[in-house]
């Protein structure tokens, strides 16, 4: 799924950026939304021709003024640009990430660190999206909704294969494209482990994943906030923030706050021992099913 990694992502982000962000017209004669390979040339200051050897892969090595000018052009974030670089890197030859499965183990650090977190929804995830170590707040959060069922829990295979995901997360649409978009980074910088997932969940899930993972244009976000529609505590805004962790595991720590008092008198509730349904989360949960 790695082949051609640089010009995937380049076809993409280009399809992804409306004529109008850019300052172009918009017309009716526009066949799919996004930039053409002319205009997308014009604006970076390239050929069509060439542009046209980047996505599709016969060129494998522009130069940094090149690349620089492309992601001017498509105006990507500082992460993006990072990413196409490390592309063009895997396609000279070189590897950004291991081939093995990601390592399992947790420095003591780390688990003390989670330690200190508690009671606040935190855990540590690797690349694929499996939990490997998390708070009793997270837990209690993740637990009631089945989301630490797997063995390991996985956050893509939860979201992409178990019935009540779409339930838990009112906003599924985007958690999906986000999960995608995880795996695709991944795996497009020659992640053996995340491509077979991938590959694993276009088999289980079908076009719901395949179809997000292959026209995936952006990273994943690393802060935001997530709507949960939870069977205990009921409807919950969770700001997040990913931090990565200094290593070469790939290893990210993930910390929920309460994104409003609602939410913040919720999770209190949830600390409570033997916190039972009430009501109102009872009948929130029931509708979104």
């Amino acid at each position: 799924m790695t082949d051609n990694a640089l010009g995937t992502f380049l076809r993409n982000r280009r399809e992804a950026v409306a004529p109008a962000e850019v300052g172009l017209p918009t017309g009716s004669r526009r066949r799919a939304p996004g930039l053409r390979r002319a205009e997308l040339a014009t604006l970076s200051g390239i050929s069509v021709e060439y542009l046209t050897r980047l996505e599709q892969g016969r060129d494998r090595r522009p130069s940094l003024q090149i690349l620089g000018a492309l992601a001017d052009a498509l105006g990507l974030s500082p992460d993006e640009r990072v990413h196409m670089h490390r592309l063009v890197k895997l396609g000279d030859g070189g590897s950004c990430l291991g081939a093995q499965p990601p390592p399992q183990v947790m420095r003591p650090t780390v688990r003390a660190l989670l330690d200190r977190l508690d009671p606040a929804p935190a855990l540590v995830v690797n690349r694929l999206g499996d939990v490997l170590a998390r708070t009793a707040g997270y837990e209690r959060l993740a637990g009631p909704v089945g989301l630490l069922d797997g063995l390991p829990p996985n956050l893509a295979r939860f979201v992409f294969t178990d019935d009540r995901a779409p339930a838990v997360f009112p906003d599924w649409e985007h958690v999906a494209d986000e999960r995608a978009a995880g795996l695709r980074t991944a795996a497009s910088l020659g992640d053996g482990p995340a491509a077979a997932l991938a590959e694993e969940l276009s088999i289980t899930a079908g076009v719901s994943f395949a179809g997000r993972y292959e026209t995936s244009a952006v990273l994943p976000e690393y802060t935001g906030v997530e709507r949960w529609a939870h069977p205990v505590a009921g409807e919950l805004r969770l700001a997040y923030e990913s931090l990565e962790l200094p290593g070469t595991d790939e290893h990210r720590l993930v910390v929920y706050l309460a994104a409003d008092d609602a939410t913040s008198s919720a999770l209190a509730h949830l600390s409570e021992p033997g916190a039972e349904p009430g009501a109102d989360a009872l009948a929130t949960a029931t509708a979104r099913r």
